[in-house]
């Protein structure tokens, strides 16, 4: 069955008028919509089938319940009444009061078996459905029988009947055995359409007791099968007749020729029908002995195009026929005997079909006559039943004129629901029909300003759904102008709706759509904005990965900002959309895509797609992955002169988009190291064939791996062994090497065979050897292992020596002669004529007169400097013992030595050596070198600070490097805006043992920038640099201290714009001389409290602040704790009077350390530094230079630089020494830095000291 849409007849309720509106709403009927925001909510529906179950329904035992669906819309809402085999029926059992569907159970399923119909009805109209059938299964079976023997003589046909059961569902037939065997079936044995098993002509070897016909329904899961029939074939006469078995027998005790004779189908001729579109399929069973061959032929014409053959020639096919396939078929079945033929007349029938389309609903004028046409098509032609509202009508103004019913001067009351059904024996086409008759003015189902969107480019439809009758007549025109719109890029639809091809922006806008007929007019406005295209302005690029890696396609674009929230940016790969997030293999972030791990799964073109929810625009990449090679194939041995000397080639495998570069030959042996492969040979990687020279008395195997840019792909398989007869050696040891650990013998060891190189069993060496220059014998001897001692020689002379290898089978190629010289010894002279040339305070060239050779006694290894350092000139009566050693290698009689300690004396030898040791050491030479300029000043500081003078305290350098003789002090007035020097003076201090400098006459709250260099009679040295403001009127008063056993308390008073100030409290223990600074204290606290001080000990206290002062002291004061249980009073620092005492005993104390300090730094005495080398660490010394050739050891230990008073050492070199005077010295032998050092070598230690953390200078400690 077939089902048509119809229209719905839609009753509008207005002023007491009813006005019937005509209406589609299914997805087959064709009629006006009315979309869900128009005016439905005032209309009313006739009844429309939106949901029918297909029939048949064929119900299985199985199944559970089965649903007979028929749903409908309309206004009211429908009322459902169903017939069943054309009798009113009430349903068992509905789903929803509000559809017609109803359930039917499934132990009720044989009871309602039947055809049903469903009608949907309100009081506008009814509309029905298909016919619906229902059909209960029942398992099939066979009958149960008990089926005699089947008797027949040899070569007689034979048809062996399967009758399978009866049932609507289709089923498959197959002949077997008992124990599920096929029966083997050909041109003599073959199964026909109808299921029976037929042959030509029977043999022996037919006989069997099992022949079972089985039926599997697949669709009801479901397989049968027949009782077996037994068959005896036999030679004789034999007449049998069964209800289950047809046999043709034949008398005589021999098979006989028999002609053909067609056993399906029977008689002369048939009649085939078919449907159209079907396939055709003709069946040519024939009898007789030998086997007869079938010719099909069409009489009168040629077999169709599409025409095949089955079942061994047997059966003719031909698939979707049509007209064309008619006529006459012919089966012709011949052998030797004769022929017999078949004749079948083919028809082809079709079932009710539209001609063109389904009867279409129409809207009318009162008045009018009214045609409905049921155009339909079929064979045999079809029957055509009139129904109105599902009741076939027989009213005197319709007049029904073959396939077209007309209302004649039609009325309101002929609105209805009108079906036509027309039938023939093969099916059953139904259409729906609704029929609106009615006057009524335009009514515009579109809503009144709806707004429409649409790019730049793009097409746009802008809709007018209009409902009237007559049918209204519609115009459109420009909001703004309500002229009528023009243009080629405008045009009106057959519904009435403005088309707008290739938008541009200044078509935005109103357009209105007006509708008029002979009872009225109506109008609305379309509102039409046109947006900036989506456009890829960055598109992705074609690349290529490397497998493994991480792959990225880049991906921008552009679009209208009122699309935001409808962008997306989605990948697709090879057409297929990409699942971001699949297994953390792909991520997206803002259009970059990201793959992880690529492989070559993943190469294929990745199309980018950016789209809004208007347009869309894409762009498209190709992702080459970039892999290593597969493994190659078909490897293959040859030989090219003998076992030894081998061809293998091989077919390269898969290049992976990246060219192979080589081919690596490896090979296993399993002889020595069984299950390990070794590179044997490297080819290009346009070749795939090696020629491999192989070692003798081994069984090989090889494989192959290919390698390209990306890396090794992996090994081929490798191939069959390969085994190589024994041969002599085909080299000899390699590496030989002389030595002589012992002065009077000489050790030669070499490089042995590696085991795959003996080329056979019995390996060992004969060694020879000779005095070199005289006329001596060779002397040989014949080892095993890879070393052999030479005894009795003289020290350090040249032999000749020889190795060759020797095995079982020959022995090895002639081998080259080397030259070795046997045992060295120890030096015996000394360098002589040693002179000393000092460059500077730290530098000095030493020349010498070279050993002669002989005295040497070996290979000359080069020559040692050794020099002590006896005193300081500074301090002469202290006496030292360090002691360094520079080495030189080579042939050489000069060399520049560094790193030497300025204003000192120096001795210095100079030795020669070899591999065996040193030789003895010339006599001493004494020298001292000049003074140097002094280290930095290792600590600067500014405190006291007054409106027109600032305290300078600095500390002495810890190296002088010569007699001390002052100090020049520069100090700079600073713009602090530009940072520029405004003012600069200079103050010589002449006393060498100053250690702080008031300095007067400067301009009030201005900043400063000190500068101060120690100087020696050789020069000053580097400054220290150090700034600070004088005192200003807006620095903090009322400064004052209370101090009791173990805390002190500092407090002060600040102005209002001196607030949130950062001040820090700096304290020191006189005792230690370690300093301890305070984290920043707000100023507006006005006191900091300094707990955990120990009684009866003197401070010294500072106050500070960075932002005002930046390092200089704010102020700064010594006082001494109480002893416990004694209160101390606050006191002013300018008036208390114990103060006074304080800072004179201070004083006192101080002079006493100078005067000690000054006694200890005479000595020179030696003390640990370990202390202050934590809290100071020295530079690291950074490695000799490459190019000095000099190997530089220490092994004395240094007394401390400079005295107890120092607060931080800083050794900088003293004079500067030139490059290019260097090299005339040095003759290109080293690279110096400017103070004469190489470069890299030495590095003094540095430190930097700051005012929160002095170390305790005495002097520093009474300011």
């Amino acid at each position: 069955m077939r089902r048509a849409g119809g229209l719905q007849l839609l009753l509008l309720r207005a002023g007491g008028l009813q006005l019937l509106l005509l209406l589609a709403c299914t997805s087959w009927a064709t009629s006006l919509q009315i979309p869900p925001e128009g005016k439905t909510n005032i209309l009313e529906q006739l009844p429309t089938i939106i949901t029918q179950t297909s029939s048949p329904i064929i119900a299985l035992p199985y199944d559970g319940n089965v649903t007979i669906k028929c749903e409908a819309t309309g206004n009211p809402q429908p009322q459902f009444r169903w017939t069943k085999d054309g009798v009113d029926f009430v349903p068992p059992q509905l789903v929803d009061r509000t559809k017609g569907s109803f359930v039917v159970h499934n132990k009720q399923l044989a009871q309602y078996q039947g055809k049903y119909k469903c009608y949907a009805s309100n009081r506008l109209g009814t509309a029905m459905t298909d016919e619906i059938q229902l059909i209960a299964l029942s398992a099939p079976k066979f009958p149960k029988e008990n089926l005699d023997p089947i008797s027949v003589n040899e070569g007689d046909p034979l048809v062996l009947r399967c009758n399978p059961p009866a049932s609507v569902v289709p089923s498959q037939i197959h002949w077997m055995s008992i124990n599920l065997q096929h029966i083997l079936q050909d041109e003599r044995v073959s199964m026909g359409m109808d299921g029976n098993l037929y042959f030509s002509h029977t043999l022996q070897n037919d006989s069997r007791t099992d022949y079972t016909c089985v039926a599997a329904f697949n669709k009801i899961r479901t397989i049968v099968q027949k009782s077996p029939m037994t068959l005896v074939v036999k030679s004789g006469t034999l007449i049998t007749v069964c209800s289950h078995v047809t046999t043709v027998s034949r008398a005589g005790a021999a098979p006989a020729l028999s002609k053909p004779r067609i056993l399906l189908p029977s008689g002369v001729q048939s009649e085939v029908v078919l449907l159209k579109g079907k396939e055709l399929k003709l069946e040519c069973l024939p009898g007789g002995f030998p086997t007869p061959t079938v010719e099909w032929i069409k009489l009168g014409d040629n077999l169709p195009e599409r025409t095949k053959y089955e079942n061994f020639g047997r059966m003719l096919t031909v698939a979707s026929v049509d007209e064309s396939v008619e006529g006459k078929y012919m089966c012709k079945a011949q052998n030797l005997e004769g022929e017999e033929v078949h004749y079948f007349d083919v028809i082809v029938e079709e079932p009710p079909q539209w001609q063109s389309e389904p009867p279409q609903s129409q809207l009318s004028v009162i008045g009018s006559d009214v045609q409905i046409r049921c155009a339909v098509r079929g064979k045999p032609v079809p029957d055509i039943t009139w129904r109105k509202n599902g009741e076939i009508f027989r009213e005197q103004k319709k007049r029904v004129i073959e396939d077209t019913v007309v209302l004649h001067n039609a009325s309101p009351e002929d609105t209805a629901v009108y079906q036509c059904e027309a039938s023939n024996t093969h099916g059953t086409l139904l259409a729906n029909v609704n029929i609106l008759v009615m006057n009524m003015s335009p009514l515009i189902l579109t809503a009144d300003l709806q707004e429409y969107a649409v790019v730049q480019g793009g097409n746009v439809v802008l809709n007018c759904n209009v409902f009237g009758s007559p049918p209204p007549s519609i115009s459109w025109a420009v909001n703004e102008t309500s002229a009528n719109i023009e243009g080629e890029r405008f045009s009106v639809l057959t519904n009435k709706s403005l088309r707008l091809i290739s938008a541009e922006k200044n078509d935005s806008g109103g357009y209105v759509c007006a509708a008029s007929n002979s009872e009225g007019k109506a109008s609305i406005t379309a509102l039409l904005d046109v947006k900036d295209p989506t456009k890829i302005v960055t598109p992705p690029q074609d690349t290529q990965v490397v497998s493994g890696t991480a792959a990225r396609l880049k991906c921008g674009a552009e679009f209208d900002e009122s699309l935001e929230s409808s962008f997306e940016v989605t990948w697709m790969k090879d057409d297929e959309r990409i699942p971001l997030n699949f297994e953390e293999k792909y991520s997206m972030t803002k259009g970059t895509l990201q793959i992880m791990n690529v492989n070559l799964s993943d190469q294929g073109v990745y199309t980018c797609i950016a789209k809004t929810s208007l347009d869309m625009d894409n762009a498209s990449s190709l992702i080459t992955v970039l892999d290593v090679p597969d493994a190659p194939v078909n490897l293959s041995i040859s030989e090219l002169q003998d076992l030894r000397n081998i061809s293998l080639s091989w077919t390269p495998g898969a290049e992976n988009n990246s060219p192979v570069t080589e081919f690596v030959v490896e090979y296993e042996e399993s002889q020595w190291e069984p299950g390990r492969w070794k590179e044997l040979k490297k080819v290009p990687g346009n070749l795939a064939t090696a020629n491999l020279i192989l070692h003798g008395h081994l069984n090989y195997q090889f494989r192959v791996y290919a390698a390209n840019m990306v890396g090794p792909g992996p090994p081929s398989e490798p191939t069959l062994r390969h085994k190589t007869p024994p041969a002599a050696p085909d080299q000899n040891p390699e590496n030989i090497k002389i030595q002589g650990y012992l002065p009077h013998q000489m050790e030669i060891s070499w490089d042995p065979l590696l085991p795959i190189e003996h080329n056979g069993p019995g390996l060992e060496y004969r060694v020879s050897y000779r005095r070199l220059g005289v006329d001596d014998q060779w002397k040989e001897s014949l080892v095993k292992r890879h070393s052999f001692v030479v005894r009795n020689t003289s020290t350090f002379v040249p032999y000749e020596i020889k190795i060759q290898s020797r095995n079982s089978h020959g022995w090895g190629p002639e081998p080259k002669t080397i030259t070795g010289y046997s045992g060295e010894d120890v030096p015996t002279a000394a360098p002589r004529d040693v002179a000393v040339e000092v460059i500077n305070t730290t530098v000095l060239r030493v020349s010498w007169t070279p050993v002669p050779p002989a005295t040497v006694r070996g290979h000359l290894g080069g020559y040692n400097i050794h020099w002590l350092r006896k005193r300081s000139l500074l301090y002469p009566s202290k006496l030292l013992d360090e002691r360094q050693s520079l080495s030189f290698p080579g042939k050489r009689n000069h060399a520049i030595v560094p790193s030497l300690e300025p204003f000192s004396e120096y001795s210095l030898t100079v030795n020669v050596f070899n591999k065996k040791g040193n030789g003895p050491k010339s006599d001493p030479v004494i020298f001292s070198t000049p003074e140097g300029v002094p280290d930095q000043v290792p600590i600067l500081t500014t405190s006291n600070a007054q409106k027109d003078s600032i305290l300078l305290v600095w500390s002495p350098p810890s190296e002088t490097k010569g007699v001390l003789t002052g100090y020049v002090l520069q100090y700079h007035l600073i713009n602090e805006s530009s940072l520029e020097v405004l003012e600069s003076r200079e103050k010589n201090i002449t006393a060498p043992d100053t250690t702080q400098w008031r300095l007067q006459d400067l301009q009030e709250g201005s900043l400063y920038r000190f500068q101060i260099r120690a100087c020696t009679r050789a020069g000053c040295g580097p400054p220290r640099t150090e700034e600070s403001h004088t005192f200003t009127p807006k620095a903090l008063f009322n400064i004052s201290s209370y101090v009791s056993d173990t805390y002190a308390k500092i407090s002060w008073t600040a102005t209002h714009q001196q607030h949130d100030l950062e001040l820090y409290v700096a304290y020191m223990n006189n005792r230690d001389g370690l300093w301890q600074i305070s984290e920043a204290v707000n100023s507006s606290l006005s006191f900091h409290l300094l707990d955990g001080l120990e009684p009866a000990t003197v401070y010294t206290v500072r106050l500070m602040s960075k932002r005002l002062f930046d390092n200089a002291s704010i102020y700064e004061d010594v006082f001494q704790t109480q002893v416990t249980g004694v209160v101390s009073s606050q006191r002013d620092t300018t008036t208390q009077g114990w103060l006074i005492g304080t800072m004179c005993a201070v004083a006192l104390l101080t002079l006493v350390a100078l005067i000690a300090c000054f006694v200890r730094r005479n000595k020179g005495g030696k003390y640990s530094v370990k202390e202050k080398e934590d809290l100071h660490p020295d530079a690291e010394s950074q490695g000799m230079n490459d190019d000095t050739y000099c190997e530089y050891s220490d092994s004395e230990e240094k007394p401390l630089k400079g005295s107890l008073c120092s607060l931080t050492a800083n050794d900088e070199m003293g004079d500067s020494l030139s490059r290019d005077s260097l090299v005339d010295y040095a003759d290109g032998g080293g690279e110096f830095d400017e103070d004469g050092s190489f470069i890299g070598e030495y590095s003094g230690p540095k430190h930097r000291g700051s005012v929160s953390e002095p170390n305790g200078h005495s002097v520093l400690a009474q300011v």
